[in-house]
């Protein structure tokens, strides 16, 4: 599986929502996914790529993990797996 489709299985799974209902373009609202769902978000991402995500529950909205789409968050860890596999 690659990183589009693992990302998006994890955040449908925590929306309770199929992946074939989620497209790029849709914000974590859209899906229905609240702050409480992010972060075991988060937590599942991290934990399937063996990556550190630098996101801050506080301020959801700030820092280099850009979570404005799921698009958005798709390139995202994409760029934290490259960076270790460096």
């Amino acid at each position: 599986m690659n990183i589009k489709d693992k990302v998006i299985s994890i955040l449908a799974e925590q929306a309770l929502l199929e992946p074939s209902d989620i497209a790029l373009d849709q914000t974590l609202d859209d899906i229905g996914l609240d702050s409480m769902g992010l972060v075991e978000s988060i937590f599942a991402i991290e934990e399937a790529f063996d990556i550190s995500v630098p996101f801050n529950a506080n301020e959801p909205n700030s820092g280099d993990f850009d979570i404005s789409s799921i698009g958005a968050i798709i390139d995202a860890v994409g760029k934290l797996v490259a960076a270790q596999d460096k």
